[in-house]
C-alpha cells in the first residue's frame, strides 16, 4: 500500500453532506476576490516540492524537518491489534496527543472534518524556522497549518497535503518586572513572555510561583497562542476579562516571511487583530507577551446537582437559580457553568477566586436552603460541596493530586512529568469527535426582573431537546468595567461583553476514524445527535435579535460566521488580513478571508 492512500484511509473522508454544508459552499461560491484563481500544489503535482527541495529546507533548518507517518497507520493494518489499542488508549490522554505531530485533540466532526496528518512538518524551534516553513509553503505553493495545541473544534491544525509548522518546542517563558514594548514609550508593567508552543498549564504554574496571575484558558491543555488570537476565556474571566485583552505585545512571522513586533505602537492594526481575530489567519505567532495581575490569596469552587421531582418542578427550579445567580453571583467572583438536563437536573458547577471558603458558603446558603426546604419536589443527587485552596496551591500538581484528587488526572505514560495533569472535567475532550457544537452570547439585560420569566421558559424548552449549558465566565456583563473597555479593544465580537453568559449545546463521541474497522464514527447517531442540539439551542436564540458565537466553540456549519464571530469588527478584521496576507497564504475554515476559498483551502476563486 502507497504511503498517499494509507494517509486517505487514515484521514477518510467527510461523513455526510449537509444542508448547512451546501449553504456554505454556496454562499463562498459568491464570494469575489478580485484576484486570478489560484490552487495550490498536492503530493503528485507536477509543483510538489522534489526531494532535494525538502532536503534543502531541512539543512536550513538545523535538520527540523519531520516526514509525518500516523500512529494511526497500525489501526489500518490491524484494527484489532494492540497496538492499535495503545493507540485509542492514547487518544484519551492529551498529553499523549500533544507529543505526537500527527495528532489533534479533537479527532474530527461528523460530517464535516476527519483529523489528517500533513505530509512534512517543520517542528519549529523559534521563529527563524517559521519563517523557513513560511517562505518555503509559499514559493512552492503549498497548503500550510499550524500546530500548537491542537485543540482547534474546527479541525484548524490539520489538513492533509499540506506543510504543517509544529510549535511544540516553543514553550519558553520568562516573567517581566518592567516590561515596555517594543517602540512604545508607556509606563513598565509586570508581564511575563510565553512561547507558541506552552500550554496553559505552564503558564499559569510560572505565574503563581512568581506570585501573580496571567488570564487565560481554563482548560490546561490549549495552547496559549491559539486561544490569544481567539479572544480567550477561562475560569477567572468575570474578574480579569477577556485573555486577548491581556495582550501586550506578539512576535509574529507574516506572509511574506519577515519576523515583525505587533504592539499598541508598533504594528497596532495588526496588534488589534490578533486580539480575537482568531487564530491562524494573520500570521503565525511566535510568542505573546502578556500583562500579569495579583494573584488571588484564595480561589475554589462550589458543586452541587439538584434533581426535580417532576417538569413543574423544574421549571420552578430553573426560576429560583436564575434569580439566584442575578442576586448573588452576577459579579467578579464568580465564573464557570451551570448544566440544564432533559431529566429535569440542575448540575452547577461554578469556581470562585477572591473570597474564602466561608464567604463562598455564606453566598450559596439561601439556595442551598431553598432546595432543602422541599424535599418532595427537590433532591440532592449530589450533596453541596464548597472547597477553597490557596491560590498559589491550585496550579501545583503535587499538591492538588494530595489535596483534590477527584479534580484532577495524570498524563498515565511511563516516566511523564509530574507536572503534565489536567482536569478531570476535560477528560471526555480528549480524542473525542463532534456530533454537534453551538454557543450563543446571552445578553444581560435577560437577566432584568421583566425578563427573566422569558429565559426561564426559554431555558426548560430547551434542555426538553437537550443538555443545554450556560457559562458564566464567557460572558462579560458583570466584570470590572475597566476590563470591558479593554475587551472592547479587541477583535472580539463586542456582544461578549453584554452578555452575562455564553450558551453552549453540544454532542460528541470518543475517538473514531473512518476506514479502521471498529473505530468508526456512529453516523446515524451524530446526525440524530446534531439535529437535537440545533433544535435546543434554537429555543435560546429566540431571546437574541442576532446571535452571536464564539469563534472557538462554535458551529461548523455556521452560516453567518463572520458577523457571528466578529459583529461589526469583520470588515476591519478583513483589511487586515488583505494587507499582511494579500495571497491568502493562512487559510482556517470560517477564517478571516476564507470565503475567498474553497473549503478545503486549496483553491482560490477567481
Amino acid at each position: 500500500m502507497n504511503r498517499r492512500k494509507l494517509i486517505e484511509l487514515i484521514g477518510g473522508l467527510p461523513l455526510m453532506i449537509t444542508a448547512h454544508a451546501q449553504t456554505a459552499h454556496a454562499q463562498t461560491a459568491r464570494a469575489q476576490t478580485g484576484k486570478p484563481a489560484f490552487r495550490r500544489s498536492r503530493p503528485g503535482d507536477p509543483a510538489w516540492p522534489s526531494e532535494a527541495n525538502w532536503q534543502a529546507l531541512k539543512a536550513q533548518i538545523g535538520g527540523r524537518l519531520v516526514q509525518v507517518i500516523s500512529p494511526l497507520a497500525t489501526c489500518v493494518a490491524a484494527p484489532e491489534g494492540a497496538a492499535c489499542a495503545a493507540v485509542f488508549k492514547g487518544l484519551k490522554n492529551p498529553y499523549y496527543i500533544r507529543d505526537n505531530v500527527a495528532l489533534t485533540q479533537t479527532s474530527g466532526w461528523a460530517g464535516a472534518w476527519v483529523s489528517a496528518p500533513s505530509v512534512w512538518a517543520v517542528a519549529a524551534n523559534g521563529a527563524a524556522d517559521v519563517a523557513a516553513a513560511v517562505n518555503f509553503a509559499r514559493e512552492h505553493k503549498l497548503r500550510l497549518v499550524v500546530k500548537g495545541g491542537g485543540h482547534s473544534y474546527q479541525g484548524t491544525s490539520n489538513a492533509r497535503d499540506s506543510l504543517l509548522v509544529w510549535t511544540r518546542s516553543m514553550d519558553r517563558i520568562a516573567l517581566h518586572d518592567s516590561f515596555v514594548g517594543q517602540g512604545c514609550s508607556t509606563s513598565p508593567q509586570k508581564a511575563i513572555s510565553i512561547g507558541a508552543g506552552a500550554i496553559w498549564r505552564d503558564a499559569y504554574a510560572a505565574a503563581a510561583k512568581a506570585g501573580c496571575y496571567v488570564q487565560g484558558g481554563g482548560c490546561l491543555t490549549v495552547g496559549v497562542a491559539g486561544l490569544i488570537q481567539s479572544g480567550g476565556f477561562g475560569s477567572f474571566s468575570k474578574r480579569f476579562g477577556l485573555a486577548a485583552a491581556g495582550l501586550i505585545e506578539a512576535e509574529v512571522v507574516t506572509a511574506d516571511g519577515k519576523v515583525m513586533i505587533a504592539n499598541a505602537c508598533t504594528n497596532p492594526d495588526l496588534f488589534w487583530g490578533l486580539k480575537g481575530g482568531g487564530g491562524g489567519s494573520l500570521g503565525v505567532v511566535t510568542r505573546l507577551t502578556l500583562r500579569t495581575r495579583d494573584l488571588p490569596e484564595m480561589v475554589g469552587g462550589a458543586f452541587l446537582v439538584v434533581k426535580a421531582a417532576s417538569d413543574a418542578a423544574f421549571r420552578r427550579l430553573i426560576e429560583r437559580f436564575i434569580a439566584f445567580y442575578r442576586e448573588s453571583l452576577f459579579n467578579p467572583t464568580w465564573g464557570e457553568q451551570v448544566k440544564f438536563h432533559p431529566n429535569n437536573t440542575l448540575e452547577i458547577a461554578m469556581v470562585f477566586q477572591g473570597v474564602d471558603q466561608k464567604a463562598a458558603e455564606a453566598a450559596w446558603k439561601p439556595f442551598v436552603d431553598w432546595v432543602v426546604a422541599t424535599p418532595a419536589d427537590f433532591t440532592n443527587a449530589i450533596p453541596p460541596t464548597i472547597v477553597a485552596v490557596p491560590a498559589r496551591f491550585f496550579w501545583d500538581p503535587v499538591f492538588m493530586k494530595k489535596n483534590a484528587p477527584d479534580v484532577i488526572m495524570s498524563d498515565d505514560r511511563p516516566d511523564a512529568p509530574v507536572e503534565n495533569v489536567f482536569w478531570s472535567g476535560n477528560l471526555n475532550e480528549a480524542g473525542w469527535v463532534l456530533h454537534a457544537y453551538e454557543s450563543t452570547w446571552m445578553p444581560a439585560s435577560l437577566l432584568q426582573p421583566e425578563r427573566q420569566g422569558e429565559l426561564v421558559a426559554a431555558l426548560f424548552a430547551s434542555s426538553r431537546h437537550w443538555t443545554q449549558s450556560l457559562h458564566f465566565n464567557k460572558g462579560l456583563a458583570g466584570a470590572p468595567a475597566e476590563e470591558i473597555a479593554a475587551a472592547r479593544d479587541t477583535a472580539t465580537n463586542p456582544a461578549a461583553m453584554d452578555a452575562f453568559a455564553l450558551a453552549i449545546t453540544a454532542a460528541s463521541g470518543p475517538p473514531a476514524f473512518p476506514g479502521i474497522a471498529g473505530r468508526e464514527p456512529d453516523v446515524a447517531k451524530a446526525r440524530a445527535s446534531a439535529a437535537k442540539v440545533r433544535a435546543a439551542m434554537a429555543e435560546l436564540q429566540k431571546l437574541v435579535s442576532e446571535p452571536g458565537a464564539y469563534v472557538s466553540e462554535s458551529n461548523y456549519f455556521e452560516e453567518n460566521w463572520q458577523r457571528a464571530f466578529w459583529g461589526p469588527n469583520y470588515p476591519r478584521l478583513r483589511a487586515v488580513k488583505d494587507k499582511y496576507d494579500p495571497d491568502g497564504l493562512f487559510f482556517v475554515h470560517h477564517g478571516v478571508g476564507s470565503e475567498d476559498w474553497s473549503p478545503d483551502g486549496f483553491t482560490r476563486r477567481a
